[in-house]
């Protein structure tokens, strides 16, 4: 982790060592700043038993900068929805214009998961 901000470090030590229940994540071998996100669908919600891949980039910016995260599993939910083939946006707020340097990677992850469990079709990613 040579040449990375020093809250990279912190907050990928964190990540890595602290267990969220239904969230696993692995940094890549190839890039301090890529990481491999898998997040279990919620119980007793209509996502109960899934699997979820997703991916998360740090950008250069970061934390000035909100992180890339996109879903690479398939799925359709009205905040979370698979584009081209290749991309699996995400609706939503703090990745976009709510970003804030306070927030971090695993605050990011917990609310990507609570969408699993609370989709809202009136805050749809068609509408944006």
């Amino acid at each position: 982790m040579v040449g990375l901000p020093h809250r990279i470090i912190k907050e990928t030590q964190r990540l890595l060592a602290e267990t969220v229940p239904g969230i696993r994540a692995e940094q890549d071998d190839s890039s301090a700043r890529y990481f491999h996100v898998v997040i279990a669908g919620p119980q007793g919600f209509p996502f109960e038993g899934g699997t979820f891949k997703l991916e998360l980039f740090l950008p250069e910016e970061y934390p000035l900068a909100a992180p890339k995260v996109c879903f690479v599993t398939k799925i359709y939910h009205p905040r979370g929805a698979w584009v081209a083939e290749q991309i699996g946006r995400i609706c939503l707020d703090i990745l976009k214009d709510k970003w804030s340097p306070v927030l971090q990677i695993c605050t990011v992850l917990l609310l990507i998961s609570a969408l699993l469990s609370a989709p809202n079709p009136d805050d749809a990613l068609a509408r944006m």
